[in-house]
């Protein structure tokens, strides 16, 4: 008999293995086995407390086990699907394929997960930026080393457990079916990306390195393969378009070969980091979170109101134990992202603070069309780059003085390794979204006693939290709404928010294109 158990437990016995077995196994009668199949900390109250879910079954096998199998079948001589991108929307949608019977040719800008690491210490270290390699491309995409984040509200559109399951089984702990907020850490994701490649090339596929498509082969309103910057043609059943929220050079690709994109809102603030000490203090009301309890995380939103416009201001990839990191795609620009490892171990603890952009308010940009959100955003983070010397050096100040708008006379420490240079961010940032952000930190403050504070920096700027473009597709069969055989999918394409909606939307896109050129 399979049945399920909950309860509301202290966090030093459901965050603890032999507690929890102590706690449970008293209530266990006629030898049945029992399994932990959720948690979730709850901290709303004075006291911080978890909720379980425990499974109990009589039988030997396990019914909550994971069911899902890596593929077996060789594609080798299958008929070809071409995705460009090795992100999640990219790889998944090739692990899709293997599935269905058609062999995935994936083509990546960037290097595999090891090499890539050289880029990202050159960025770091003596601010040199890859426009091929970076934090935001190279295989496994922006996510790879930038956080794992795995939680998703995304559940209408496919199967979350599946996914989760497809990760685990290439190396992710099991802990992430488990936690209602599952985070894989970007020191040991890189590994369960370099066995998907594994898996993904023992069935036949294939995936190239250091292979930017630069021009697409169309014939008669289908689009049959693309050109990559070496001059190699790859023809296919379809392409799936996988490329990213920041692959700039394809959207103005598919611009100048007149194939259907629009402008699309997207939000854009700064990046604010707090001790983690702090943070653990006003999320759990204590002064010391203990030993059980992990890195706090928070998630504030508000609406403010400006000229009586109303826009909302939001954290954004909250990062608790983590590290403030460099995410431009080309000299001469300044972005930042935030990223944790697994063990969120990191004295510092980090979050997007952004405000939401409507074409509204883009109205001195209308003049680039299609482009207009994405001027926006290029031109906030050249001011940003130009502002502090032209490196990878970030404008910053401390939370009160960002309030006050004032120059602060020296910076806290900060996790960001490129260095800060002491910038009023109202001279980098757009009035709106300067007073907005304002406005938005300062109800945070009210919200959480002690949010605001000297000890706290705020560094600019947080402009890639999603495409500025939008790649429109049908409805019913995914396909670009005019050119037929491309398969706009994930987050560069405007249909994800992060790793888990973007692998979904891969799976999905795979599953139309074969279902309408190749199982025909």
């Amino acid at each position: 008999m399979n049945k399920i158990l909950k309860y509301r437990l202290k966090p030093e016995v459901a965050l603890d293995e032999a507690n929890l077995d102590a706690f449970i196994s008293p209530k266990i009668k006629g030898g049945a086995n029992w399994k932990l199949l959720k948690r979730s900390i709850d901290a709303r109250g004075r006291k911080v407390s978890v909720d379980v879910e425990i499974g109990l079954y009589d039988d030997k096998v396990d019914p909550w086990s994971i069911t899902y199998h890596k593929p077996e079948l060789n594609v080798s001589s299958r008929p070809i699907v071409l995705i460009i991108g090795t992100g999640p929307a990219g790889l998944f949608a090739a692990l899709r394929c293997l599935e269905l019977g058609a062999k995935p040719i994936l083509f990546e800008r960037g290097k595999d997960v090891q090499d890539r690491r050289r880029d990202l210490a050159k960025i770091n270290k003596e601010h040199i930026v890859n426009p091929d390699s970076n934090y935001c491309f190279g295989e496994g995409g922006a996510g790879t080393y930038s956080d794992g984040k795995l939680y998703t509200r995304s559940k209408k559109r496919g199967d979350v457990r599946r996914i989760l399951e497809m990760l685990v089984v290439h190396g992710a702990s099991e802990d992430i079916l488990k936690d209602t907020h599952p985070h894989i850490g970007t020191n040991k994701l890189p590994k369960v990306i370099a066995d998907i490649r594994e898996t993904i090339i023992t069935c036949g596929g294939e995936i190239h390195f250091n292979s930017r498509v630069v021009d697409f082969i169309v014939n008669k309103g289908e689009l049959k393969g693309v050109i990559l910057a070496n001059g190699e043609r790859h023809e296919g059943e379809g392409v799936i378009l996988a490329t990213g929220h920041s692959a700039r050079d394809i959207f103005e690709l598919l611009k100048n070969k007149n194939i259907t994109i629009e402008s699309k809102p997207f939000a854009l603030g700064v990046r604010v980091e707090h001790p983690q000490t702090l943070i653990d203090s006003i999320q759990y009301h204590c002064d010391h979170k203990g030993k059980y309890l992990p890195a706090a995380p928070y998630a504030l939103t508000t609406q403010t109101r400006l000229n009586d416009i109303q826009r909302g201001v939001f954290s954004f990839c909250m990062c608790p134990g983590g590290f403030i990191v460099p995410s431009a795609t080309a000299p001469g620009e300044v972005v930042v992202n935030g990223m944790s490892p697994s063990r969120r171990d990191s004295k510092f603890a980090n979050s997007g603070i952004v405000v939401a952009i409507e074409n509204d308010d883009l109205k001195d940009y209308h003049k680039h069309g299609d482009f207009a959100a994405l001027a926006f955003q290029s031109e906030i983070e050249k001011k940003a780059c130009e502002m502090t010397g032209g490196q990878q050096k970030a404008p910053a100040q401390r939370l009160s003085d960002f309030i006050g708008d004032q120059l602060s006379q020296n910076l806290p420490d900060c996790s960001y390794q490129p260095g800060l240079e002491s910038t009023k961010l109202s001279d980098v940032l757009p009035t709106h979204i300067f007073k907005r952000l304002q406005l938005g930190f300062k109800d945070f403050g009210k919200k959480s006693k002690g949010y605001v504070t000297t000890e706290a920096v705020v560094v600019g700027v947080e402009s890639r939290t999603s495409s500025p473009v939008h790649i429109p597709r049908k409805s019913d069969t995914w396909e670009h709404i005019q050119l037929k055989r491309l398969f706009p999918c994930g987050e560069g394409a405007g249909y994800a928010g992060g790793i888990m909606s973007a692998a979904i939307d891969g799976e999905k896109c795979a599953e139309k294109l074969v279902e309408k050129y190749i199982n025909v």
